[in-house]
């Protein structure tokens, strides 16, 4: 890494330098006033007086132009740097070793690591590196994970749409060892199969480990899984349901959830695939009740123009499955829409229960867990939201 006085820097307006201030990681195009005259990485930034205010992660083609690493602008951003940072993050996650062999060891942002996340599948890791910065520090960060872990395999699932935008190819490659198709994660005692080479995200949702847990102890009698997947919340439900039907729109995927219910000698799952929107109108026309019922719909407002329709499609879905339930009945209901706010996420819940004609009681609101930091300076570290809701009559 070259001297502080040698690496390339850029010049931020009062905003831009108020941004970092206020405790936000990201200073965008339009608050650049001199861009660094080079390519994608690390450089020092400075405000208009030539006054330093840290070190960045730079993105030439991005809007998101800068990212704070480190607010010590003489700091060197090396192999031992990337191993203290991350070795911090994972250690905050201590608590999770007793409970899964799977969470999320850098959460971007939320961990002070923009651009970058780092989870673990067992011996396996599989990283995304989301920015042009970032990914001119790919070799360092490599080092740095082996150094920490040892892993048998590391997994750059660089495949989403957001490296479009930094001039990044998508792309999933393989880093260090091996990484298999599938990996089996135990979850407080529930197997299933993440598969990091092709599943969502990085081979499966981690992020909903805590709500699994939550809704799995408090089944009870029928239950109803919408939007299964793989599986992973109805195989949680079973183990204390009587009945629970995994209801998804994906055959192949259902295929994949039976398999994890064989896994885990589970025989009292139905797996049926249907539209859960047609399903859940069927079931309520035809009498059909339910003691626990889970919904955990993909992310219906996928930007904020969708936002109106996937209130709308949220509401539909909860009104109506707040419908199927039986007098105490429980409903785990989520969304992992960002730009479905907490505030909007309970109007919409109040708005379907005011509608369902059902008294329901909110058990318990639920976020992201530890291994999924939700900075408060920084909004778009947070998107999960769950209810627990019962109706009480």
């Amino acid at each position: 890494m070259p001297s502080t006085r040698h690496r390339p820097a850029a010049a931020v307006s009062a905003r831009g330098a108020r941004r970092w201030d206020s405790g936000h990681p990201w200073i965008f195009r339009s608050d650049v006033v001199s861009p660094p005259d080079s390519s994608a990485g690390i450089v020092e930034v400075r405000d208009q007086r030539g006054k330093p205010l840290g070190l960045a992660l730079w993105s030439p083609r991005s809007e998101i132009s800068l990212r704070l690493l480190d607010r010590d602008a003489s700091a060197t951003i090396d192999r031992s740097w990337w191993k203290t940072r991350i070795a911090a993050a994972n250690a905050r996650r201590a608590i999770l070793g007793g409970r899964t062999n799977a969470w999320r060891v850098v959460h971007g942002e939320g961990d002070g690591l923009p651009s970058l996340v780092v989870d673990r599948y067992g011996e396996h890791i599989v990283t995304q590196l989301s920015s042009a910065g970032i990914e001119a520090c790919r070799a360092e960060i490599v080092a740095a994970l082996i150094d920490l872990f040892n892993p048998s395999g590391i997994l750059a699932r660089n495949d989403a749409g957001s490296r479009e935008r930094e001039g990044l190819p998508r792309e999933t490659v393989l880093l260090h060892g091996d990484v298999p198709q599938e990996i089996e994660i135990d979850e407080y005692g529930v197997r299933y199969l993440a598969a990091p080479w092709t599943g969502q995200k990085t081979g499966a949702f981690l992020d909903q480990r805590e709500n699994r847990h939550l809704i799995g102890q408090l089944a009870r009698g029928s239950a109803l899984d919408c939007f299964s997947y793989h599986g992973s919340f109805a195989l949680h439900l079973a183990r204390n349901a009587d009945t629970v039907t995994a209801l998804d729109a994906s055959a192949p995927a259902l295929e994949r959830a039976a398999e994890n219910a064989r896994r885990n000698d589970l025989t009292n799952v139905d797996f049926v695939v249907a539209d859960a929107f047609e399903f859940l109108r069927d079931r309520e026309h035809d009498g059909t009740r339910y003691d626990t019922i889970v919904l955990d719909p993909p992310a219906f407002a996928k930007n904020k123009p969708s936002l109106p329709g996937a209130i709308r499609g949220y509401k539909d879905i909860n009104l109506r499955a707040m419908r199927l339930l039986k007098p105490g009945g429980l409903l785990f209901t989520a969304s992992c829409s960002f730009h479905l706010t907490k505030p909007l996420f309970l109007d919409m819940l109040r708005a379907a229960a005011a509608d369902s004609g059902r008294r329901m009681i909110l058990r318990e609101f639920t976020g992201q867990p530890i291994d999924h930091p939700e900075l408060l300076t920084v909004p778009e570290t947070g998107y999960l939201k769950g209810a627990l809701l019962e109706a009480e009559n």
